[in-house]
C-alpha cells in the first residue's frame, strides 16, 4: 500500500515548485495590501506625506535587502529548511506589528521585522530550483514559481482596494489574515522541505575557499546581472509601490477599479513569462538576446503607458508591460546566472545577485514620494525609471560584447569571462 502511494506522489522538483510559488503568493499578498490604501493609512495616521507613506515600503525592503547575503550565506552552510522556518516566523511577527501598531514609527519597526524574514526566501528558493529541477526546465519552473509573486500580488490589491476601499474591513484586518496565512505556510514548509545533511570542513580549506568565492561572485557576466537586475527591480518596485496611487490622483481611477487595473500588471506577467521562459529553454544560446529585447520593449511600453491621459489606453499599456516586464525577463535572467554560479555557494550567488536588485525597492518608494513632493506628479519618478532601464541594459550588452570577444579571442567553448 505505501509502495503505491509513494508511486504515485509528484516528483520531488514538482513539490518543490508548488510550495515555492505558494510561499511567493503569501510574502506578496502583504506586500500589496497597504499600497491601493494609502489615503486611508494617511488619514488613519494623521495625515501622513507621501514620503511618509514610501517609507513604510522603504523600510521593508530595507530590512529585506539587508538579509540576502547573510541569508545565501546560511543557507549554504545550515541549510534550507533550518533558515526558512525560522525567517518566516520572523515575518510573522512583523505582520502583527504592523496590524496592532498605533503610530506610523512602529507600523516602519514591525515593516523592517518582516523584511528581515522574507530576506531568507529568495536564496532558499532558487537554490532549491537550480540544485533539483532538471536543466531544461529551470527557466520554465522558475517562471511558475515567481507566477505566485503576480497571484499574491494580484489578490493583495483587489482584496485591499475592495475590502478596505469600499469601507467593508478596516485595513488592519488584511494584515491578520496574512499572519494567519504564514502559520499555514509554516507546516508546509515544515511537511515538504528535506532536511539536509551539512557537512563541515577544516577551517583552513574555509579560508582559502573564501577568497576564491568573492571572486567567483563578480565575475563580468555576473556584475552586468546585478546591474540589470537593480535596473529591472527600480522600475518594477515603483509600479508596485506607487502605481494604485498614481491611477487614482493623477488619471482619476476610483475605488475597486484602482486594484483591478494594478493588478492587471501582474495577471498578465503570467503567460507573458510561462511564454517567454518556454522560448528560453528550447534556445539557450540566446538567452542573452531574448533578455535584452524584453528589457528595451518593457521600457519603451511603460513611456507610451505613463504619457497618455486616456484610460483605456492606460490600461492596455498596463497589462503590455506586465506581458514584457520583470515578472517575464526575471526567470530567464535567474536561469542564465546559474551557469556562472559556483556549485558550493549558489544560494550566496542569489543572494549577493538579489541584494543589488532589491537595492532599488529601498530606494525607489522614497525617492518617488519625494519627486511627488517636489513637483506634484509621480510622471518624473517614471521618466527616471525608463532612464535607468535603459542605462542597465546597456551595461548588459557592452559586458557580454566584451566577454564574448575575449572568449573568441581564447577560443574557450565555456563561459569563464
Amino acid at each position: 500500500m505505501e509502495e503505491s502511494v509513494t508511486k504515485k506522489r509528484a516528483p520531488y522538483w514538482k513539490q518543490i515548485i508548488f510550495v515555492l510559488t505558494a510561499g511567493w503568493i503569501v510574502i506578496w499578498i502583504y506586500r500589496m495590501v497597504l499600497t491601493p490604501i494609502y489615503p486611508i493609512i494617511s488619514d488613519y495616521f494623521g495625515g501622513a506625506t507621501d514620503s511618509e507613506l514610501g517609507t513604510i515600503s522603504s523600510f521593508y525592503f530595507l530590512g529585506y535587502v539587508s538579509m540576502q547575503i547573510p541569508s545565501g550565506i546560511l543557507v549554504d552552510r545550515f541549510g534550507k529548511k533550518r533558515i526558512l522556518i525560522p525567517g518566516f516566523l520572523l515575518f510573522g511577527i512583523g505582520t502583527l506589528i504592523v496590524g496592532t501598531a498605533a503610530s506610523l514609527s512602529t507600523v516602519f519597526i514591525g515593516s523592517v521585522l518582516a523584511g528581515l524574514g522574507c530576506g531568507t526566501y529568495y536564496g532558499v528558493a532558487y537554490s532549491l530550483t537550480t540544485e533539483y529541477v532538471p536543466a531544461d526546465k529551470k527557466s520554465l519552473a522558475t517562471a511558475i514559481v515567481n507566477s505566485g509573486t503576480a497571484v499574491g500580488s494580484g489578490l493583495g490589491l483587489i482584496s485591499s482596494s475592495f475590502l478596505v476601499g469600499e469601507g467593508i474591513l478596516p485595513w488592519q484586518f488584511l494584515l491578520f489574515m496574512t499572519a494567519i496565512l504564514i502559520v499555514v505556510m509554516l507546516v508546509v514548509f515544515k511537511k515538504f522541505i528535506r532536511e539536509e545533511k551539512i557537512v563541515s570542513k577544516p577551517e583552513a580549506a574555509n579560508t582559502s575557499q573564501t577568497k576564491g568565492s568573492i571572486k567567483d561572485l563578480f565575475k563580468l557576466p555576473m556584475i552586468a546581472a546585478y546591474v540589470l537586475y537593480f535596473a529591472t527591480l527600480y522600475t518594477y518596485y515603483l509600479i508596485d509601490t506607487w502605481l494604485p496611487n498614481f491611477l487614482e490622483t493623477e488619471r482619476g481611477f476610483q475605488g475597486t477599479a484602482i486594484g483591478i487595473a494594478s493588478s492587471l500588471v501582474f495577471f498578465t506577467a503570467i503567460p507573458g513569462a510561462l511564454f517567454f521562459s518556454r522560448m528560453a529553454d528550447k534556445i539557450p544560446h540566446k538567452k542573452t538576446t531574448i533578455i535584452i529585447l524584453l528589457e528595451l520593449l518593457a521600457a519603451s511600453v511603460l513611456f507610451l503607458t505613463i504619457t497618455t491621459s486616456n484610460q483605456t489606453l492606460l490600461v492596455v499599456g498596463i497589462m503590455a508591460y506586465g506581458f514584457l516586464g520583470k515578472l517575464a525577463v526575471e526567470p530567464i535572467i535567474i536561469s542564465w546566472l546559474g551557469q556562472f554560479a559556483p556549485k558550493k555557494s549558489v544560494a550566496t550567488t542569489y543572494g549577493v545577485f538579489n541584494f543589488f536588485g532589491m537595492s532599488a525597492s529601498v530606494l525607489v518608494p522614497s525617492v518617488t514620494g519625494l519627486i511627488s513632493d517636489a513637483t506634484g506628479t509621480k510622471v518624473y519618478a517614471f521618466y527616471l525609471a525608463i532612464g535607468i532601464i535603459f542605462a542597465g541594459t546597456l551595461v548588459f550588452y557592452l559586458i557580454n560584447k566584451v566577454c564574448q570577444k575575449r572568449e573568441e579571442k581564447a577560443e574557450v567553448t565555456e563561459s569563464t569571462c
